[in-house]
């Protein structure tokens, strides 16, 4: 499983940034599509915004990799 830190003076990170921080796709432009195509989940559920705030303790899958949101 991944670990990704929220930066120390945010609260969230967003769906689309964590998956480029966690390196599972290579730009914006890659996360939204794998996004709007159903292909990423957030504690199992399939989510389709972008822009979902991750709070820590979520898990974002994708790809059969796993990325826990870190506080």
């Amino acid at each position: 499983m991944i670990e990704i830190n929220i930066r120390e003076n945010d609260e969230f990170i967003k769906l689309g940034q964590a998956l480029k921080k966690a390196g599972l796709v290579d730009s914006g432009v890659d996360a939204k599509m794998v996004i709007q195509d159903g292909l990423v989940s957030v504690n199992g559920e399939v989510e389709l915004q972008r822009g979902k705030k991750l709070h820590g303790g979520e898990i974002v899958s994708f790809n059969g990799e796993q990325v826990k949101i870190v506080k």
